[in-house]
């Protein structure tokens, strides 16, 4: 009989998970009855949660995310009761143990912990997406911090959730493939890597608490919750930094020494234990908690020091410090906890396997890819490095992890494409296809079927509804992608092996030009071309494309911001200036006249920002300086939801004036950045806002009528039409949408036409604030994906019942301000995304003008007589030409094309037919021309004829030719359009007889008259063809073809 003895626990939940746990240990370690020898339920220590911990409310109690963390828990202690109860004593008759900690409840564990902590209970915060649409720094979420950047940064937008969070919990869905953070080329090589998996996450914002109590919760949560061993734990601190001038972090070893000994305290460097966001901004010492698998030994000398059997398992990071662009550290004015771990570690550690791939979530897809595979593959067998040598198993990792990824990715509003994130999904989709395809050998469109049922939806979706809601959308879009890569993979394979491999066993090295036409002409992501070379025991440079990309990137970047006059770089406050503004009492930007119209609002500059920092208090910025204005109140709009920012001007009491090319908002601070063009200003000095309202005007009616664009969308491609982005300006308006095909000419039509009715209408456009939750029950209400609203929040009408939007931009107070509307292209712009280009006012007018005379011009070919008009399919194309640079109706262009296609091809038939007609007159002449030579005895005949530049009708007159007179050496010169000087075919035969007797050869025959003309052409001694783009007078080049010929006859 095995005896185990329960470490004590803090809640009913946890007793049970205990039990279970102890129950499947005692099984694994051979088997036998299990005897509980002591179990007593003691009052938790260092905050952990009581079996009568109350019930604690917070906002986000009602939401689905929450509900399931509860019923998941319910269920699973449910089950795990269950199956201890009805336990059979006979151990050899015994039912398998359930799975003691599956995945669903140690994630539900995690999450229940600390919402319903009795002293500190967070707020479950849901998931963000995984792709950040509303943060264009971010490819992915890559940690579970994300989406609290902003209150990182001090940036949080005042009356949003955000702003009054001070404590929260979740499991963050994390991607890290591209960027600062990419494991991307580490998948499937070894077992703990991936490019998608799961944060657990904790957080305490603007110091609602600090090290001591996070310390605590984490302790207590592993060992009197989780059940972890504690004296398998190490905690590591935060050494110090001699040149950051930063001392040990005392205060978390001496917190941690409470728990374990002090050799298992360690102190670590900055490296391993200093956390930054980036070069510059929030960071702070971190103490990472590691476990060693084995246990009973010391292992502190293997802490950090890539022992797979010591491993990291929980950072809890400490924000206090903040880092400028001169890598000064300042203190935070609050501090923050920011706390991650990583959910598939923790669950192979609790689980009892060494490889994250080996826990209960990767059962299911292991299974659909053995299934999907040939018998002689084989199952996954956990093998790496040099025991896979047939890279099975590195390639079953690979497919299990990228079939997560893109699942997730795919749900949460990404798409494939040729840029930013869609081209790191296309990278790894490509990737997975060809391992799977490769290396598995399974058949093509196999990865699709990946998605659906057990395989990844089932799987997680009760964890994530999303999933499930867009399962049928992300099958659509795999099954394309994988379908258009493999026509182009068994080419990529076949390529690289001959052409690569094969060039010769010493070749080490893939060439650049190689590498290049993989990439370029087959579709092969340089990584991929990479991880094929290095299997095949080969490198590749990436430099060249790398700095190439990034090089793009940036001049483009530079470009955008040279153009708005801030000399390539924008003036940005974090954190610290937000602070600083606060310090001093400056409060935010009061900018509730920015919706007014035809207003100049008197201000006080409260503050002078440059890419140096503050201006000091009596100092003053004068002309030429490039600076950004923060005042009490603005009635510039800030660029926000889509909108461009105002233009404009900001006068100064004493003269001069600074000319505004950019208004942001930090934390509630618009920061007015711009040139100052006469002058001085310092902090104190009264201004004057001026608005360049004749803009704004242009600007207003194209963000109306992106309102109306999306209802007149839903009308007529249905409900499942959602808005992904909007960009306005004075110029024109944008608007990307979901949808999977291009819009017919039809829908066009429609869309524009409902638009235009709503102008013609005069619809009202009105606003109202009120509180966000009372906004969300509007009905037919629409908010934009992945965007954060304020609460209360604006909404924004169009009539009565055409649209309600949540918004924020500045906007017409009827809909006929518009004056027109003109639909002007619709594209796509990644799989399943569309967008749609339009103009309003003048720019629409002038558009609908272009259009009227395109009507008219196609009109009057449309009345032409093919038959009499020989250039009609030239005309055509000239105008089908003109039409396709014009900016005019999309779906009028549609119609139009098709019209002048229909004249087009008209124009071809009438000439084909003519040319038949010529072509049989010019072979009578031929007959007659060549009976004529032949009679006066010539060896040799040049003819002008009259087939145009008919290459098929020369091989008429050939025959014919060789028909009546075989030993006769002829040469054709045909004009496209007879006397026009333009194109010229030149075709030559010479009999076989001939050339032996006298060296007449066609191709020197053809090449000596094309060089009179500036033609080209080639061939054979017996025949050879030509043409040449001009000929200001064939008769002299048919003298000359003569002369040549007669020539050779007579030398002869």
């Amino acid at each position: 009989m095995r005896m185990v003895t329960l470490v004590p626990s803090a809640t009913t939940h946890a007793i049970v998970a205990m039990i279970t746990w102890a129950y499947a240990l005692a099984m694994k370690g051979g088997g036998g009855r299990l005897s509980v020898s002591a179990f007593t339920l003691t009052p938790s220590t260092g905050g952990g949660i009581s079996s009568s911990s109350r019930w604690h409310r917070h906002p986000r109690r009602s939401c689905s995310y929450y509900n399931y963390y509860r019923s998941s828990s319910t269920k699973s202690e449910s089950s795990s009761s269950s199956s201890i109860e009805n336990e059979n004593e006979d151990a050899a008759t015994a039912p398998a143990p359930a799975l003691a900690w599956p995945t669903s409840l140690v994630r539900s564990t995690f999450v229940n912990y600390f919402a319903d902590h009795p002293n500190r209970p967070h707020v479950p915060y849901p998931s963000s997406p995984c792709v950040p649409l509303n943060d264009p720094t971010l490819l992915f979420a890559n940690s579970g911090m994300n989406q609290f950047k902003p209150i990182f940064l001090g940036r949080a937008v005042p009356g949003t959730e955000l702003s009054t969070l001070d404590m929260a919990c979740n499991s963050q869905k994390c991607i890290r493939a591209g960027g600062k953070h990419n494991d991307l080329d580490d998948v499937g090589r070894d077992t703990y890597h991936h490019t998608f998996f799961e944060m657990l996450g904790s957080w305490s914002f603007n110091g609602r608490y600090f090290k001591g109590e996070a310390i605590d919760m984490a302790y207590d949560l592993l060992v009197n919750v989780y059940g972890i061993d504690p004296s398998r734990l190490y905690a590591t601190y935060f050494m110090g930094d001699e040149m950051s001038g930063l001392e040990p972090d005392v205060e978390a070893r001496d917190y941690w020494t409470r728990y374990l000994p002090e050799n298992r305290v360690i102190g670590c460097p900055a490296k391993d234990n200093f956390w930054e966001m980036g070069d510059t901004g929030p960071c702070g010492p971190c103490s990472e908690i590691h476990y060693d698998r084995i246990g009973d030994r010391d292992a502190s000398s293997l802490v950090n020091a890539d022992d797979p059997d010591v491993i990291e398992i929980w950072n809890l990071v400490f924000i206090q410090f903040n880092r400028d662009e001169t890598s000064k550290l300042t203190s935070l004015p609050a501090r923050h906890v920011d706390t991650g771990m990583g959910l598939e570690r923790l669950c192979s550690l609790l689980q009892g396997h060494r490889s994250n791939y080996d826990i209960d979530v990767f059962a299911p897809i292991f299974d659909a890819i053995t299934n999907m595979s040939p018998p002689g593959v084989g199952p996954y067998g956990g093998l790496v490095g040099d025991d896979d040598v047939t890279l099975r198993d590195t390639a079953y990792r690979a497919v299990a992890d990228h079939a997560r990824t893109l699942t997730f990715a795919l749900a949460d509003g990404a798409v494939p494409d040729n840029d930013g994130r869609g081209y790191v999904l296309r990278r790894i989709l490509r990737r997975a296809t060809r391992y799977g395809q490769q290396i598995l050998k399974c058949e093509p469109g196999f990865f699709a079927k990946l998605v659906p049922g057990t395989f990844v939806v089932e799987t997680f979706g009760d964890a994530y509804p999303e999933l499930v809601k867009n399962q049928a959308n992300i099958i659509d879009i795999v099954m394309e992608e994988e379908r258009s890569f493999s026509t182009m993979l068994d080419r990529g394979i076949k390529y690289f092996e001959d052409e690569i491999k094969g060039d010769g066993e010493s070749k080490k090295v893939v060439s650049a030009d190689k590498a290049f036409f993989l990439y370029d002409t087959l579709g092969f992501p340089i990584d991929l071309t990479e991880l094929m070379a290095q299997e095949a025991g080969m490198s590749i440079d990436m430099e060249g494309f790398e700095a190439e990309m990034e090089g793009q990137k940036r001049r483009s970047r530079e470009a955008r911001l040279a153009a708005k006059g801030m000399g390539g770089k924008r003036l940005e406050l974090i954190a610290e200036q937000t602070a600083w503004l606060a310090d001093r009492g400056i409060a935010v930007t009061d900018d509730s006249s920015k919706y007014s119209w035809e207003v100049e609002v008197e201000a006080v500059v409260m503050a002078i920002f440059t890419s140096d920092g503050f201006v000091k208090d009596g100092d003053v910025a004068k002309e030429g300086d490039a600076v950004g204005l923060i005042l009490d109140k603005s009635s510039f709009y800030a660029e926000a939801g889509g909108q461009d920012a105002d233009l404009g001007t900001i006068a100064f009491d004493g003269g001069g004036e600074l000319l505004v090319n950019d208004v942001q908002t930090y934390g509630g601070y618009a920061l007015h950045s711009g040139v100052i063009s006469g002058g001085a200003v310092s902090s104190g000095s009264g201004v004057k806002c001026k608005v360049d309202y004749s803009r704004r005007r242009d600007v207003a009616p194209n963000h109306s009528m992106t309102h109306v664009l999306n209802a007149a969308l839903r009308e007529v491609l249905g409900e499942g039409c959602d808005q992904r982005g909007s960009q306005c300006n004075d110029e024109k308006l944008r608007f990307d949408f979901s949808h999977k095909s291009a819009m017919s000419p039809a829908q066009l039509r429609a869309t524009e036409v409902y638009v235009r009715d709503v102008i013609a209408k005069g619809l009202p456009v009105t606003s109202e604030v009120m509180p966000l939750a009372d906004a969300k029950a509007i009905p037919g209400v629409r908010a934009m994906f992945g965007e954060v609203y304020p609460d209360p929040v604006r909404v924004v009408r169009v009539g009565d019942d055409c649209s309600v939007e949540f918004c924020g931009g500045t906007h017409v107070s009827n809909t006929a301000e518009a004056e027109a509307f003109v639909l002007t292209e619709e594209t796509s712009v990644a799989k399943g995304i569309r967008r749609i280009t339009a103009l309003t006012r003048d720019a629409a007018k002038k558009a609908m003008e272009e259009g009227a005379k395109f009507e008219g011009r196609t009109a009057t070919l449309e009345s032409f007589v093919a038959e009499d008009t020989p250039s009609l399919d030239r005309e055509a194309g000239a105008l089908r030409k003109d039409l396709d640079a014009s900016v005019v109706s999309a779906a009028l262009k549609s119609e139009l094309r098709a019209r002048i296609e229909s004249v087009q091809k008209k124009g071809i038939e009438a000439k084909k037919r003519l040319l038949a007609r010529r072509v049989d007159k010019c072979l009578n002449v031929v007959k007659e021309e060549v009976q004529m030579a032949l009679s006066c005895g010539k060896r040799s005949l040049v003819l002008n004829l009259d087939i145009g530049a008919d290459s098929k009708a020369s091989q008429k007159v050939i025959k014919e030719v060789q028909k009546i007179a075989p030993e006769l050496a002829f040469m054709g010169i045909s004009e496209e359009d007879a006397g026009s000087g333009g194109r010229v075919l030149f075709f030559a035969i010479v009999p076989d007889a001939l050339t032996s007797e006298t060296g007449l050869r066609a191709d020197e025959w053809l090449s000596d008259v094309l060089d009179t003309v500036g033609g080209s052409g080639g061939g054979k001694p017996g025949s050879a063809m030509g043409q040449a783009p001009r000929c200001d007078d064939v008769g002299e080049v048919i003298a000359r073809a003569e002369s040549f010929a007669s020539g050779a006859v007579a030398i002869a």
